[in-house]
C-alpha cells in the first residue's frame, strides 16, 4: 500500500460512516448472518449426504471458546469460567463432533487442505489437553497432507512447554495476538495480557522455529492516541514476525463497550476513534511495515519478503469457495454452498453431541449468485480480482455482473477496472469492508450483519 493524498473532509462513503458506532463493519461470509435461520437446517442433512464436487478442498476449523478474560470489544462466545473437568468435558464433544462428520459422505475420508485453531484462545487449554485432543481428532481425520495448521495464542497463556506441544501436534503457523504494546491501553481494553508477556514468549516461539509467526494488531483501541500508535508500531516492526495483521477497531453488538455506548453499560468513558482516523493509523503502519521489506497480500495483513513467500491458506480456501467442517460451540461451516452455524450455548451444544446429533442452529442454502458475489466481495479484500477466475469457475464477467457498483466505486477512487482486472486504490484498500454492501443483492442491504 502506497501512500496515499489527504483525504477530502467529506466523500459519499464518509457521509455514510463516519463516527464509529455500535455494529458490525468487518465482512466475514455472505449473505449476512441474519438471514440463516432454524427452518434452513434440513439442507445440512441433504449436503452431508452428497458427495463432494470434484476438486473441491476441505478443511477444519476448531473452536477453543476459552479465555482469562473477555475483552471488552468481543462478540465471539468465548468463556472465562469453566475448570479442567468442563474443558476436557468440551474437548471430548469436539471429538465426537469430528466423529459424525466422518461417517457422512461428503466429509468422511477426505484429506484436509487446513486446520485452523481459533478461539477464544486455543492456547489456553494445557499442553495435556492439547496432546490428547490432537491425538483423538488425527485418528479420525488425518492431516498429514495439510499444507497449513494454524494455532491462535494470547501471550500470557504460553509457556516454553506449551509452546513445545504447539509445535510438536504440527502446527505450522503461530498467529499472536498481541493488539497493541501500550500496557494502559491494553487494560482498558480488556485484555488479559501485557506487553511484558509479549517479550518474554518472542524468544521461546523463536526457538521452535514455526513455518509462520503472525503478530495480529488493532488500530483505534480505546484510548489509542498517534503517540501510542506509532509506538506500537515501531515495536511491532522491532518482533520481526513473519506477517503483521492489521485490522481497524470495531464495535459489534453485545460487547462491554457497544452496551456501555447504547446505554445498558456504565462505562461513559468511551470515546471510539472515527473512521478517517482508524484508516490513518491503518495506513501509517502499512508504509512502515513496507519501509521494512513487508508487502501487502491483504488489505490486513503484509508478509515479510516476497507476497507468495508467507501463504495464508486457510484465508485464501475459504475465500474461494473450499468446504469446512467448523468444530465447536457456534462455530461456523460451509458445505456445497449451504452454510450453517452450531449451537451458541454450552449446554445445547453439550447436549446434542452426547445424543450423537450434530449441534446445528441454524443454516443458509445459496445459490450459484450467492456463491459467486461472496467470492467476488472476500477476494476484494485481497485488493485485486482477475475476471478470468470467475468466468472460468462461475462462466460470469464479473465486470458486467457487477457493472454498476463497480462504476460507482471507480467514480468515487476507490478502485479501477483495466483489462479484466478489478484493483482497489489505495484509499479503497483501507476501507474495503465498507465497500462491499455495493455488491450484495438488494435483499440484502442495510441489514444486520450478524
Amino acid at each position: 500500500m502506497s501512500a496515499v493524498n489527504p483525504e477530502p473532509a467529506t466523500t459519499r462513503l464518509d457521509d455514510i460512516l463516519s463516527d464509529t458506532e455500535v455494529g458490525s463493519v468487518f465482512v466475514s461470509n455472505y449473505p449476512p448472518y441474519s438471514f440463516w435461520s432454524g427452518d434452513h437446517v434440513s439442507a445440512v442433512d441433504e449436503v452431508l449426504d452428497a458427495k463432494p464436487e470434484h476438486g473441491t478442498e476441505l478443511g477444519l476449523y476448531l473452536h477453543i471458546p476459552f479465555c482469562r478474560k473477555r475483552c471488552k470489544f468481543c462478540y465471539f462466545r468465548v468463556f472465562t469460567d469453566k475448570n479442567a473437568a468442563q474443558i476436557e468435558r468440551y474437548l471430548g464433544a469436539l471429538v465426537e463432533e469430528v466423529a459424525l462428520y466422518n461417517q457422512r459422505p461428503r466429509t468422511a475420508g477426505r484429506e484436509l487442505k487446513f486446520v485452523y485453531f481459533g478461539g477464544g484462545t486455543p492456547s489456553y487449554i494445557s499442553a495435556r489437553h492439547l496432546r490428547a485432543l490432537v491425538a483423538r481428532l488425527r485418528d479420525l481425520m488425518p492431516w498429514d497432507a495439510a499444507e497449513e495448521i494454524s494455532f491462535e495464542c494470547e501471550p500470557g497463556t504460553l509457556t516454553e512447554a506449551k509452546l513445545s506441544a504447539i509445535r510438536d501436534v504440527g502446527v505450522t503457523r503461530l498467529s499472536l495476538g498481541v493488539e497493541n504494546l501500550d500496557d494502559e491501553i491494553l487494560r482498558e481494553n480488556g485484555r488479559a495480557h501485557v506487553s511484558e508477556e509479549v517479550y518474554r514468549v518472542m524468544p521461546w516461539i523463536r526457538e521452535q522455529e514455526f513455518d509462520q509467526l503472525n503478530v495480529d494488531l488493532i488500530a483505534g483501541m480505546i484510548g489509542e492516541t498517534w503517540e501510542t500508535w506509532r509506538d506500537t508500531v515501531q515495536r511491532t516492526i522491532e518482533l520481526d514476525a513473519d506477517s503483521v495483521t492489521v485490522y481497524q477497531m470495531e464495535l459489534p453488538y453485545n460487547t462491554v463497550y457497544s452496551k456501555a455506548l447504547t446505554g445498558a453499560g456504565d462505562d461513559d468513558r468511551i470515546r471510539p476513534a472515527d473512521w478517517q482516523t482508524k484508516r490513518a493509523w491503518h495506513q501509517y503502519a502499512f508504509e512502515q511495515f513496507q519501509a521494512h521489506g513487508y508487502v501487502a497480500s491483504s488489505a490486513y495483513t503484509v508478509v515479510k519478503g516476497a507476497r507468495d513467500g508467507q501463504r495464508f491458506v486457510y484465508r485464501d480456501a475459504l475465500w474461494r469457495g473450499s468446504d469446512m467442517i467448523g468444530g465447536g460451540v457456534s462455530a461456523i461451516s460451509h458445505m456445497g454452498g449451504v452454510h450453517f452455524q452450531n449451537k451458541d450455548r454450552w449446554d445445547d451444544y453439550l447436549d446434542a453431541l452426547s445424543s450423537q446429533r450434530l449441534p446445528v442452529n441454524r443454516a443458509f442454502p445459496t445459490t450459484v449468485d450467492e456463491r459467486l458475489t461472496r467470492e467476488m466481495i472476500l477476494q476484494l479484500k485481497l485488493g485485486q480480482v482477475q475476471s478470468a477466475y470467475f468466468q472460468e469457475r462461475y462462466g460470469v464477467d464479473i465486470t458486467t455482473r457487477f457493472k454498476q457498483p463497480l462504476h460507482a466505486l471507480q467514480s468515487e477512487g476507490m478502485l479501477v477496472v483495466d483489462s479484466g482486472q478489478v484493483q482497489l486504490t489505495a484509499a479503497g484498500i483501507l476501507r474495503v469492508d465498507q465497500l462491499l454492501p455495493a455488491f450484495y443483492d438488494e435483499r440484502y442491504r442495510n441489514s444486520r450483519y450478524t
